[in-house]
């Protein structure tokens, strides 16, 4: 990592004026000068407020913030300055399991900003967003009642929202558009939370988020008045209910949200910017201001491709044995593995009895089915309900390590308030110390812990192909609203991979027996749109065994890329992507229940003649979603593709010298 920090009072940077009633304004620029990031303090409300500027458009009014302590005492009222600095970084960061890019440049213009009382508010400027954070240096121990964190937006702003009603939830919305003024109580808004500022799809896009979100309840958004979004947080936990082995249910909260160090810095808030719909793709905010790695030897994180059995129900067919969560039903997953050089695959719900980590079923060999594994290259990955985890915490992975188990797959955590967002920083470190991948499922957003341990691989917090084994609403229109939204939090798992295709009038949610909505190019191409170091193959093993076409492509596709150029989009309409992996270029594209022509430039390659392989909606992909044609030809730099989607369709292709 190479290291460039100028420290600087200049201004170019900062500027400091005064006003009536004390109030006292700086401002700090992206390196870009596009955006202008102003902190004024005093003035006749005695608060500290913040906006946003960008390219001439206020995007953010004047927007108070501030943290409450327990006894009254408010950082952020009444504040006293003791003194200003700032810093110029041009750094970069090296991703162990890149989603986007293997060197992510981190370059932005901060501005700090001390209190007297002994804290600061730390605001940066970068060229495709802000972020501001509160830094205390206070007792060893404080508790938080309430935090203000407000975002004042234009009048007719609109919302591109996942909505929930509680603080129990998978984080697994369907998006909708809706005015930001009718997010009213009970409505609360998820993050990422996307804001067309101008309501018209005419002017830039901004995405309010979090990150470093460690000791702290995650941060939800309702309407506050005035066309004021504020940030909403779950109060701690007082007495909770357990329902089953996985549902634990709060019964009554403290009045307050932290219990935590007074010598900290808090999460960051984020306000991504997008002056087209396309630039979310490559906004890498949230992983840029996670805390740094906190493993010394990474060396055995390695990320890859899963086969995983609960989405196809185990529905393996042409097999000597009754199929089920039997050690001969999982061997039969290892050799498909193996045979396409797929690293691992989970054994889902069912391998143990519930309540208990320690006691195998009996039809499943789990040490056997390691050292069958082993011998073919193909790890074995666990699911585990996070309460009997958090329960057996050193007892079971110690366990899990004796085996010699790759992974895990937490699930049903369902909350973010202080207690469970600690429970998966202590899960990923102590799955770290036994060097045990971790993919978090009933998951809120990514936040930044997968950047301070980089085992974490991916989350899922999305509504994604498993709905589709009981519900309609996994369309194509909301996959192509996950990468603008969802996905800006970081990895997604959600679990593509289906090979049995159907347009809408054709689907049914079969649970043992699924398929899903678009057509199979449409599946393909997440493989390249969606971001996880920890990608699945839902469909059963059976399935694409028949799919050789297939199969050449979702063999070959990684999970993991260094170099992202998202080359058009548009929320809820399309997306084109390419990425590179090595010397190779892969693209995907995909839309909603539109038929669509895009065209792909080939502007990105390097000098000389390429081979082009595609997986191509075909000509009856309108009817029967399965259809979809393999082709291959050559291209150069510079060549313009002209790509044809049907309904619900896609294009997946890969570029080799």
């Amino acid at each position: 990592m190479t290291h460039q920090h100028t420290w600087c009072i200049a201004i170019a940077l900062i500027s400091l004026s005064c006003v009536a009633r004390a109030q006292r304004t700086y401002t700090v620029r992206s390196p870009d000068s596009a955006t202008v990031l102003t902190v004024s303090v005093g003035g006749a409300s005695d608060v500290v407020t913040y906006s946003v500027n960008h390219r001439g458009t206020a995007l953010i009014a004047a927007s108070p913030i501030s943290l409450t302590l327990d006894g009254g005492r408010v950082l952020g009222r009444a504040a006293r300055v003791r003194g200003t600095s700032t810093r110029a970084v041009r750094d970069s960061i090296h991703p162990v399991a890149p989603t986007k890019n293997s060197t992510i440049r981190d370059r932005h213009n901060e501005l700090r900003v001390d209190f007297r009382d002994g804290y600061s508010l730390e605001a940066r400027a970068y060229d495709n967003g802000i972020a501001y954070r509160w830094v205390a240096n206070l007792s060893d121990s404080v508790t938080i009642t309430s935090e203000e964190a407000t975002f004042h937006l234009a009048d007719d702003a609109m919302a591109i929202a996942g909505l929930d009603s509680s603080f129990m939830t998978h984080y697994e919305p369907a998006y909708r558009r809706l005015r930001v003024d009718s997010l009213r109580a009970p409505k609360l808004g998820l993050l990422p939370l996307v804001i067309d500022v101008s309501g018209q799809n005419t002017g830039p896009k901004i995405a309010i988020t979090e990150s470093a979100l460690e000791d702290y309840p995650g941060m939800y958004l309702q309407n506050a008045g005035s066309n004021t979004l504020a940030g909403i947080f779950p109060n701690a936990a007082r007495t909770e209910q357990l329902k089953g082995d996985r549902d634990l249910l709060v019964v009554d909260r403290s009045p307050w949200l932290a219990r935590t160090s007074g010598r900290r810095a808090f999460p960051w808030r984020i306000v991504m910017i997008a002056d087209a719909d396309r630039q979310l793709l490559e906004n890498e905010l949230v992983y840029i201001l996670g805390p740094a790695a906190r493993l010394t030897d990474v060396s055995w994180i390695q990320p890859g491709k899963v086969s995983w059995d609960w989405w196809n129900a185990l529905n393996v067919r042409d097999v000597p044995f009754r199929a089920g969560v039997n050690t001969a039903t999982y061997k039969y997953y290892i050799d498909f593995a193996a045979k396409y050089g797929i690293p691992y695959i989970i054994l889902d719900e069912g391998w143990y009895k519930l309540g208990n980590l320690l006691d195998v079923k009996p039809e499943i060999d789990v040490p056997e089915l390691v050292r069958y594994g082993r011998e073919k290259g193909v790890g074995i990955v666990l699911w585990v309900i996070w309460k009997t985890l958090d329960d057996q915490m050193s007892a079971a992975l110690d366990h899990f390590q004796k085996w010699g188990v790759r992974g895990i797959k937490v699930d049903f955590m369902q909350r973010d308030d202080q207690a469970v967002v600690n429970f998966y920083w202590r899960a990923a470190r102590e799955a770290a110390a036994r060097h045990l991948l971790v993919d978090f499922h009933g998951a809120h957003k990514p936040a930044g812990l997968n950047r301070a341990y980089p085992n974490v691989l991916t989350f899922e917090g999305v509504r994604g192909l498993e709905n589709d084994k009981w519900s309609t609403t996994v369309t194509a229109e909301h996959d192509v609203t996950l990468p603008f939204t969802r996905m800006l939090a970081g990895p997604m798992d959600y679990t593509p991979g289906a090979m049995i295709n159907a347009q809408p009038r054709d689907f049914r949610p079969v649970f043992e027996r699924p398929m899903s909505q678009g057509t199979r190019a449409h599946q393909l191409a997440m493989y390249v749109v969606y971001e996880s170091p920890l990608q699945m193959l839902a469909d059963s093993p059976s399935e694409y065994l028949r799919e050789s076409d297939a199969m050449a492509f979702l063999s070959a596709v990684p999970v993991v890329w260094d170099e992202t150029r998202a080359l058009e989009g548009a929320i809820g309409e399309s997306v084109l992507v390419a990425r590179r992996h090595g010397a190779d270029w892969f693209v995907g594209a995909m839309t909603n229940s539109a038929a669509r022509v895009l065209t792909l430039d080939l502007g990105f390659l390097g000098d000389g003649a390429w081979t082009l392989e595609s997986w191509a909606d075909g000509p009856n992909a309108d009817r029967n979603g399965m259809d979809y044609v393999r082709s291959s030809r050559s291209v150069r730099r510079g060549d313009r593709v002209e790509l044809r989607l049907a309904p619900g369709g896609g294009y997946a292709a890969v570029l080799r010298r």
